[in-house]
């Protein structure tokens, strides 16, 4: 385990490095999602796009496929937000993690919208008869079942009950059935896993997040997770003789054991999209907005947008429109971009036509 002083202009491209945005690519979706531990996935054609990123040659469809055969699970493991996990994780990953938000989350959620164990039962009950034998059923006909059942879905109640239930394992996300996502029985949708104790899965959880996003420090684990700093430690603790310690700007990182300063070749570019794992993955990232105006500060902490990154730096943000003949993604940078930009960023708009299997134009 060395300890070594680096520069904090390193950090971008190490992280465009383990998380699969350079250099050498995975062979699926499903062993990318495993490698990454869980891919934020909210914005959902976002999401997709922020796997194909990671998968040279892949396709949306074939994304999409890989949720349609249950090769990639969509639920609510992490923070209570969406991501995307293999299928294996997913029990696990609610089993350490949901507890802590429930006694949080779910005494406000009873208190302000009346989630109390009877009316938590009921949706149960219905969810449980509605989607028996493998149904996979969109929102609107979820919220038919609670309402035949007595349970009012009004306001935002609906989907605060998706998410309680979700959160508890009794459901999952399914295909789209066209636009619309569906749900399904999780336990229906998810072949039995092999359960981890709860000090086996910390060190599994540390072991993949400081391996597939770092460098990256313990702050920044604990956002990601959902951890306390306490367990968010202990993970690492587990784990720490399989990582490589980097002291960086005063502050510890953890990184993939070989991980070397990057050699600049050229520039490289990527469009990102919005809450990708690259910008949302960390408690501090300054690192990569270094070219962000003080002045214009990029929708709320740089991560709700999608945003352009030149050599792991995020210069501008970006647009697309789609029609079934091509698709015009237009640029916002935040000042001139660099000689060299515009050819890599051309490269990067061809490969998102490419996986959305239509011709890109880059305005």
């Amino acid at each position: 385990m060395g300890i070594r002083q680096q520069a904090v202009r390193d950090i971008p491209r190490q992280r465009l490095q383990s998380q699969g945005l350079a250099g050498p690519g995975h062979e699926s979706p499903a062993d990318l999602v495993r490698w990454l531990g869980a891919v934020q996935a909210q914005d959902y054609l976002g999401s997709l796009w922020a796997l194909g990123l990671r998968l040279p040659g892949t396709t949306q469809l074939q994304v999409e496929q890989a949720l349609a055969d249950g090769a990639i699970i969509r639920t609510w493991p992490l923070r209570g937000t969406i991501h995307f996990v293999a299928p294996q994780d997913v029990r696990w990953m609610l089993e350490l993690v949901t507890p802590r938000l429930l006694a949080t989350h779910g005494r406000r959620l009873e208190r302000e919208s009346g989630l109390d164990p009877i009316v938590l039962k009921r949706s149960r009950n219905a969810f449980t008869r509605g989607l028996r034998g493998g149904k996979q059923l969109a929102r609107p006909v979820m919220y038919q079942l609670l309402e035949a059942a007595g349970v009012s879905t009004a306001g935002q109640r609906g989907y605060h009950i998706l998410w309680r239930l979700a959160q508890e394992g009794l459901i999952c996300f399914g295909p789209r059935a066209g636009k619309q996502p569906t749900f399904v029985l999780l336990d229906e949708w998810v072949p039995p896993s092999k359960k981890l104790e709860r000090d086996a899965a910390l060190a599994e959880l540390a072991g993949r997040y400081f391996t597939s996003h770092g460098p990256a420090t313990v702050p920044d684990f604990a956002w990601w997770s959902g951890l306390t700093a306490a367990d968010a430690t202990a993970g690492l603790e587990a784990v720490k003789r399989d990582l490589t310690r980097e002291t960086i700007d005063g502050r510890v990182y953890w990184m993939p054991p070989g991980t070397e300063r990057p050699r600049v070749t050229g520039t490289t570019a990527h469009l990102l999209p919005a809450y990708d794992e690259y910008t949302v993955a960390y408690r501090d990232r300054r690192a990569v907005l270094t070219a962000v105006p003080a002045a214009r500060p990029l929708a709320r902490n740089g991560i709700l947008s999608p945003v352009i990154v030149i050599d792991g730096q995020v210069v501008g943000t970006w647009r697309r429109s789609l029609s079934k003949q091509n698709v015009v993604i237009a640029l916002a940078p935040f000042a001139r971009l660099k000689p060299g930009a515009k050819p890599a960023l051309v490269r990067s708009a061809n490969r998102y036509g490419g996986f959305l299997q239509v011709p890109a134009i880059l305005k």
